[in-house]
């Protein structure tokens, strides 16, 4: 498999988590799996995790090349997995073997989030290129939203197989009335195309309602110090709390504590949070973009918004403080629904699917 980041890189995430669980199932299989990723500060050239033997080399524009270079000194492999994050490894026109494309999003409008314009258009039309350009190669998503992307594109063929979790659901589902303050978190990398700023805002809408609300923040990222900062200046220093990254055990208990998960990404390729959210009884509120609303059935086990705004975090959270019954109905219907996203239960069908393709004939 050919990914920017592996397990180890320090701005690695969900994306990693999950492709580390396909591979050590592979390997579990009896396959021999090989992870080219590139190179970090402190990284070690080459180190085995959960039977995978990562290998790492080069950077931006320079990783591809490198990994040509490795590749072509291994014996023949039967697969290969071009993960694109934006923009694809080549690998079918150098690998000459079976090959699969593997995406978690189109990034579309994420594109925005890091570039102005022009660097940002440009990005939206290599990406569409690309996406024809791979038009005859199979494509592996985790969301039908991404391959509604991708067939209105002009890619041919995708399967889509939704991600597992980590997380497991709590034997028991105990009780958690929506009493004040309304109790929120939201866990993500604290980058821009997550728009943690619009929970922040939300937060502060709320209380101005006389809703009683405090947020808490899991995860890091280079946009920490502006959302600190937004923090001071919207006097909510009492209100937000910044915790870093935690340990699982620690995020679990944050999200099992909260009554709400914020999610109000500019587009995600499932939402893995979501999920991991779920399994602590905790049903979420997410923007209606790609990948949410997969992870999130409307009104079922959370809330879709009708809009990409805080004035629509805030108008439904205040809506649902007066009717705790439909509260209850979403946790326990989340909770219920998280039970089918366990591993054991996710991993067969796509490492079927992927051994059906190392069996195929050359692409």
């Amino acid at each position: 498999m050919l990914s920017w980041r592996d397990p180890n890189n320090p701005m690695g995430g969900g994306a990693e988590r999950v492709s580390k669980a396909y591979l050590a199932e592979l390997v579990r299989r009896g396959h021999e799996a090989f992870w080219f990723a590139n190179d970090f500060p402190g990284a070690k050239p080459q180190e085995t995790i959960e039977g995978i033997k990562i290998v790492r080399g080069g950077g931006h524009g320079t990783s591809v090349l490198k990994a040509i270079s490795w590749y072509r000194k291994q014996p023949r492999f039967d697969l290969v997995i071009d993960q694109h994050h934006g923009i694809p490894w080549y690998a079918p026109w150098w690998c000459k073997t079976a090959s699969v494309a593997y995406i978690h999003e189109v990034l579309g409008p994420i594109w925005k989030s890091f570039h102005y314009w022009p660097v940002s258009a440009v990005g939206q039309a290599q990406e569409r290129w690309t996406h024809w350009f791979y038009r005859k190669i199979p494509f592996w998503t985790p969301s039908e939203s991404t391959k509604k992307c991708l067939l209105a594109e002009g890619v041919r063929e995708v399967v889509v197989f939704p991600n597992g979790t980590d997380a497991t659901p709590l034997v028991e589902l105990e009780e958690k009335r929506l009493t004040r303050p309304l109790r929120l978190v939201t866990v993500c990398r604290l980058a821009p195309n997550k728009r943690v700023d619009h929970a922040i805002n939300a937060v502060k809408l709320l209380n101005a309602q006389g809703v009683d609300a405090r947020l808490t923040i899991v995860g890091t990222g280079e946009v920490e110090t502006q959302l600190k900062q937004l923090v001071q200046e919207l006097g909510l220093t009492d209100k937000v709390t910044f915790t870093g990254p935690l340990k699982e055990a620690q995020k679990d208990a944050a999200l099992r504590q909260a009554h709400f998960l914020i999610h109000t990404s500019v587009r995600e390729g499932w939402g893995l949070n979501i999920i991991e959210a779920n399994a602590m009884g905790t049903p979420a509120i997410v923007y209606p973009v790609g990948g949410l609303v997969d992870s999130t059935v409307n009104d079922v086990t959370g809330i879709v918004l009708p809009a990409e705004q805080p004035e629509a975090v805030a108008a439904s959270l205040a809506a649902i403080v007066g009717t705790p019954a439909r509260y209850d109905s979403y946790r326990t219907q989340a909770w219920e629904r998280s039970k089918t996203f366990a591993w054991n239960q996710v991993l067969p069908p796509a490492c079927d699917w992927l051994e059906a393709q190392a069996r195929s004939k050359v692409r």
